[in-house]
């Protein structure tokens, strides 16, 4: 059978962005976690699993991150859930690092990226196929397309010489956005799940988010639909656009949340091959109203143009829930 998706959430901040160990870490995901998931209708997680939790420096497995990744997936199992495992960071590769650093560069963190998903293969092999999928790298950042085709490649060959009907999940260069989906190096494997990130456009969706160096800082009102920084504000928009953001600060509603997703999903039909948006969401201090509008309206454009999804994310400042695993309302405005 196929590994057919059509919903779910990202489990973050568990195997991966977490320096949480032992019983702190064991907590953050539970088997009523997975059944909860179910009864709302969802039915696949995607799990971020980083390196540095995975394996020691040395490059051998970490035993309880292992133990907690089998008990997830046979959690799954039971609850009738499939499950995308995401190679998330790696010690030579993080998400928010554009351009060639030590994966892009560095022939032996390369070998150390084709290793993992060999060892990876070794350990997840036994799942049926139409249960588990592998992504083999969340949101990379190599300075030109071909540098992440290439790299690429290397970790599709080394999984399919192993596992000929895996699902493998690929995303294109540069933060798996849309407009770059063109220039990946699609291959020709019905046994493939393309997938894109949508946080567009990131004035609403990470609104005064700290981390979010290009545009945190900017506390002043905002809207959706339309241009999400109101003309009357006299920022310097200009610079925005200068610095790559032209597409955050043009309107933003439905019709152009599709015009964009149309971008990959074109790619995903030429191969005949489900596209899935991996991630997406809205951080919790956007003003409410405009959250609901912009989560209903995303939802909506998935439905409309056949794309699955996984949003971002299960507990935390995006959450279904809460820290306190209290409904927010953006599971009401995802699944009703």
């Amino acid at each position: 059978m196929p590994f057919e998706i059509m919903r779910g959430s990202n489990i973050s901040h568990w195997l991966s962005q977490s320096e949480a160990r032992g019983d702190e870490r064991r907590s953050r995901l539970t088997r009523d976690d997975v059944l909860r998931f179910a009864d709302w209708g969802f039915d696949h997680l995607r799990l971020p699993i980083d390196e540095d939790q995975m394996y020691s420096e040395s490059g051998e497995r970490e035993t309880e991150a292992f133990d907690l990744l089998e008990t997830a997936l046979q959690w799954c199992h039971d609850a009738g859930l499939r499950v995308i495992v995401d190679l998330h960071i790696l010690r030579s590769h993080h998400f928010n690092s554009v351009g060639d650093k030590d994966l892009f560069n560095n022939p032996d963190a390369q070998r150390r990226f084709v290793e993992i998903w060999i060892d990876l293969s070794s350990a997840l092999a036994s799942h049926p196929n139409d249960e588990v999928a592998y992504e083999l790298l969340n949101e990379p950042g190599a300075s030109s397309p071909d540098r992440w085709n290439s790299l690429m490649r290397k970790a599709y060959d080394a999984v399919r010489e192993r596992e000929s009907e895996r699902t493998i999940v690929l995303g294109s260069n540069h933060f798996n956005q849309f407009g770059t989906f063109p220039d990946l190096d699609v291959p020709d494997d019905r046994n493939l799940i393309l997938s894109f990130h949508y946080y567009n456009p990131m004035f609403i969706t990470h609104y005064t988010a700290k981390w979010w160096h290009d545009g945190g800082s900017y506390s002043g009102p905002i809207r959706y639909p339309g241009p999400p920084i109101p003309e009357s504000q006299t920022i310097d928009l200009a610079r925005f656009a200068a610095a790559g953001m032209e597409f955050d600060i043009r309107h933003f509603d439905r019709e152009v949340m599709a015009a964009d997703m149309m971008v990959a999903l074109k790619v995903a039909r030429e191969h005949g091959v489900p596209l899935h948006c991996g991630e997406f969401g809205c951080y919790e201090n956007t003003p409410e109203d405009i959250r609901e509008a912009w989560y209903r309206d995303i939802r909506a454009t998935f439905d409309d143009l056949g794309i699955v999804w996984s949003n971002w994310d299960f507990m935390g400042s995006f959450g279904l829930v809460d820290q306190s695993r209290r409904e927010t309302g953006v599971r009401a405005w995802l699944v009703e």
